[in-house]
């Protein structure tokens, strides 16, 4: 007898073929059964095709999202900075490899789910508590730099933590980057070491100027007492001749000193300054320079309540200087450059010393305001500008805490603004006013 063969089918796929072997035919309703049959084994074939397609597909995106996991695990590993993510209790959810290294070295699996805290107890906790505080309150990226003699030697490093927001909401997670930026910080000095030479240069011109006319008033003098002693001449007293000279070499000495202050590069120290003070250095070695004979110079200093600064006051001299130098060359003759310091306050944040450098000259496009502070852009003619002395500027300011800002109406001159926060809340007197004109 031939067997009864029944397609099984699903959807309009076929998925086999039931075969049913019998000695006799299948009466109708036995064949009805079969073919009921059939039908129910297409669905469960069917569902059994469907499940193994899923489960294949679930297993390919989990070892995607694995292989992904692992390869963003592998970037964050190989960065050369230490990152850390906490949350909103303060507990380690992410510690990379460069954690994990040198003498602070803490083991990802000793790290992560414990409080950042008992990991970093060598900081103060309330310090550390305070910086991610200000970071899940404001939402804002926080920078600041510290340095460490944990490795040896004093390592500068940039500190940023920045908001991390889980939802779109609130910020729930804080990222800590530490970078060692102890090389980037002794290249910046060495080019702002050679910007300084540079502009020391251009005021050397000036300075041999203004030391022949001391050194012409001691030749004076020498040939006065050397004829005095030949004749026995009763001219002027040899005393008070004498004492002209010793002014006139202590002015060389000054000058000469105030220069080599300047050129010299000094060990990178924070200390307490009066930005007045710093001004006063500046415009005694700016006095020399030739372009300073033709152009009036005024200031307007705060007088009665000093602007305290804490940082580099060698470093700020030579900002003063750089913008200084580019507002007298910008300037025509008899025309005017305003150094002007101020204190800002404000009663939401922290108090400001300002220092603005403003100039007559043809000011500078709005199309060039943004690429002033970049390396080598220079807005002078070839081989009068380095372009460096405007980008170094702005790091020297940055790594002040401060902000260096241009305005410039078109064609209404420049205005260099030098911002720097006080170390000791200050008035705001009236401005006093004087003028330097040769």
């Amino acid at each position: 007898e031939r067997p009864f063969q029944v397609p099984v089918r699903a959807n309009g796929t076929g998925l086999g073929t039931l075969v049913v072997h019998r000695e006799h035919p299948l009466l109708p309703d036995e064949a009805a059964l079969v073919r009921a049959t059939a039908d129910l084994l297409a669905v469960g074939v069917a569902r059994h095709g469907h499940l193994q397609r899923l489960e294949a597909e679930l297993t390919a995106r989990v070892r995607e999202l694995a292989e992904q996991r692992a390869f963003m695990e592998c970037i964050v590993d190989s960065l050369p900075v230490g990152l850390y993510v906490v949350d909103r209790d303060y507990r380690i959810h992410a510690w990379n490899h460069k954690r994990e290294t040198g003498l602070q070295g803490v083991a990802r699996t000793d790290a992560v789910g414990r409080s950042i805290f008992d990991i970093l107890h060598r900081q103060p906790a309330a310090l550390l508590k305070r910086e991610f505080d200000e970071v899940f309150a404001s939402g804002r990226l926080q920078q600041f730099q510290m340095e460490s003699r944990a490795f040896g030697e004093t390592r500068s490093f940039r500190i940023s933590k920045i908001p991390m927001r889980l939802g779109g909401g609130r910020v729930t997670h804080v990222i800590t980057i530490g970078e060692d930026i102890t090389d980037w910080k002794a290249a910046l000095d060495r080019t702002a070491q050679a910007e300084k030479l540079a502009a020391l240069g251009q005021l050397a011109a000036g300075v041999m100027h203004e030391i022949n006319n001391p050194l012409a008033t001691i030749a004076a003098c020498a040939e006065a007492l050397s004829m005095q002693q030949e004749l026995g001449d009763a001219g002027t007293p040899p005393v008070e001749l004498l004492r002209i000279i010793d002014l006139e070499v202590q002015r060389c000495k000054k000058i000469v000193n105030g220069l080599l202050d300047f050129a010299r590069p000094k060990a990178t120290g924070r200390d307490l300054f009066d930005l007045n003070a710093v001004v006063q250095q500046g415009l005694f070695l700016l006095q020399h320079h030739p372009r300073f004979k033709r152009i009036s110079v005024v200031t307007e200093l705060e007088s009665t309540a000093p602007l305290l600064v804490n940082g580099d006051a060698d470093q700020i001299v030579q900002v003063l200087i750089a913008l200084a130098m580019n507002a007298l060359d910008a300037t025509p003759e008899n025309a005017r450059v305003l150094i002007r310091t101020r204190a800002v306050t404000d009663p939401e944040a922290p108090s400001r010393a300002l220092l603005e450098v403003e100039d007559e000259g043809p000011g500078i496009p709005r199309a060039l305001q943004a690429k002033v502070f970049e390396p080598f852009f220079t807005t002078k003619p070839p081989g009068q500008g380095t372009g460096l002395g405007l980008a170094i500027c702005y790091g020297i300011v940055a790594d002040h805490g401060g902000a260096l800002d241009l305005v410039s109406p078109e064609g209404q001159g420049a205005t260099f603004r030098v911002s720097l926060p006080m170390s000791t809340t200050a008035g705001m007197p009236p401005a006093v006013t004087s003028e330097v004109q040769a």
